[in-house]
């Protein structure tokens, strides 16, 4: 684990790179969120610490698994769920499938899917697993392709909530049309969420990031905490 103020590299689902550097505690791990088509279906894979896709099923209300084998060098996991969803009153039928490594694993959900469909979803990608994070990676059969680049999660005590990717075109075209403060990481944007919570945005040279206050978080104090961060996207 990073010590407080060392610098840390993190690494997505889609095998983007980010470095974080500064005079702040940088050590929490990350989750890594991304959404891949595959056959023209969309399917979520998010990606973490080794505990991160057990908490997750856990919280899903499955106490054990039913099926296990060895998978790309880590070992594949599944359970079946049928939750109720009072809404649309109907059972839901869930697949849920963790696989973990030496250090990391994933997870994802398949609705009404039997273990040789989700077998079929997971031959397109390519586990690859790093001392700084898994990259799921399209193979060359089966047509899948990122819907959009992976996003980086990451709590950083006393600055909030961060989320990270890079900066795409698409990206810069939605940042807010008012001019930003300039920080040494960046322009820091303010702006307010569909509540009237606030939240900021970083634009770096080559990264976008979004900040949500936590509990802990003087809103004043924000933009002095950033200008202490440095953020870059590694190619």
């Amino acid at each position: 684990m990073a010590t407080a103020g060392a610098p840390v590299t993190h690494r997505s689902v889609d095998g983007s790179r980010f470095r974080l550097d500064g005079s702040l505690d940088l050590s929490a791990p990350v989750t890594s969120v991304a959404d891949v088509t595959i056959n023209g279906r969309l399917h979520e894979f998010t990606a973490g610490s080794t505990g991160l896709a057990d908490d997750v099923v856990r919280a899903l209300g499955v106490d054990r698994f039913d099926e296990e084998l060895t998978y790309q060098g880590g070992t594949l996991l599944t359970a079946r769920t049928r939750p109720y969803d009072p809404q649309i009153k109907l059972t839901e039928d869930r697949l849920v499938a963790v696989w973990r490594g030496r250090r990391h694993s994933f997870f994802t959900e398949l609705y009404g899917a039997t273990s040789a469909h989700l077998l079929g979803v997971l031959r397109t990608l390519r586990v690859e697993e790093h001392d700084d994070g898994l990259a799921l990676l399209p193979t060359s059969v089966g047509g899948a392709k990122f819907a959009a680049p992976a996003t980086v999660l990451k709590e950083v005590p006393g600055l909030g909530l961060l989320e990270m990717a890079p900066l795409t075109r698409e990206r810069a075209e939605r940042l807010p049309s008012w001019r930003g403060l300039r920080t040494q990481a960046g322009e820091l944007y303010r702006d307010a969420l569909s509540d009237g919570k606030p939240y900021f945005v970083l634009a770096t040279a080559d990264t976008w990031l979004s900040l949500v206050p936590l509990a802990d978080t003087d809103l004043e104090q924000v933009p002095t905490l950033v200008d202490r961060l440095r953020v870059q996207t590694v190619r």
